[in-house]
């Protein structure tokens, strides 16, 4: 998809300011008590998700967050189907106080280039 130059540049800043995990790192992560957050809209998380993770799309990201994910120390990664959506929901997360808010570099396009599976197949 084509962004707009300044969408791009807000992306390019957000990427800036807050640090990724690589796609292959998440499971691990997960496992050690980090939440997946899914930013995308609900109908996208309705077709595929990272499994375990929640869903909060980024234009409710600010007004909700706080009453899923209440401990400001909670390491949270953001990802969108790529990049850019997850880096800017890290690094507003990040403005909010949340201290380990990162980005899943390659989003759910990478995660799921580790092992493709319906959502049927993760969920069991």
């Amino acid at each position: 998809m084509a962004y707009t130059e300044k969408f791009q540049h807000l992306a390019d800043l957000a990427r800036a300011q807050v640090s990724s995990v690589d796609a292959d790192e998440v499971d691990a992560l997960v496992r050690n008590g980090a939440v997946a957050l899914d930013i995308r809209d609900p109908d996208e998380h309705a077709a595929d998700h990272i499994p375990g993770s929640i869903s909060i799309s980024r234009g409710k990201l600010e007004m909700i967050v706080e009453s899923k994910i209440p401990d400001l120390d909670t390491p949270v990664l953001c990802y969108c189907n790529a990049v850019n959506r997850g880096a800017l929901s890290a690094a507003t997360l990040a403005a909010m106080g949340y201290s380990n808010s990162r980005y899943i570099d390659g989003g759910l396009n990478a995660y799921n280039s580790l092992t493709p599976m319906t959502n049927e197949e993760k969920s069991n």
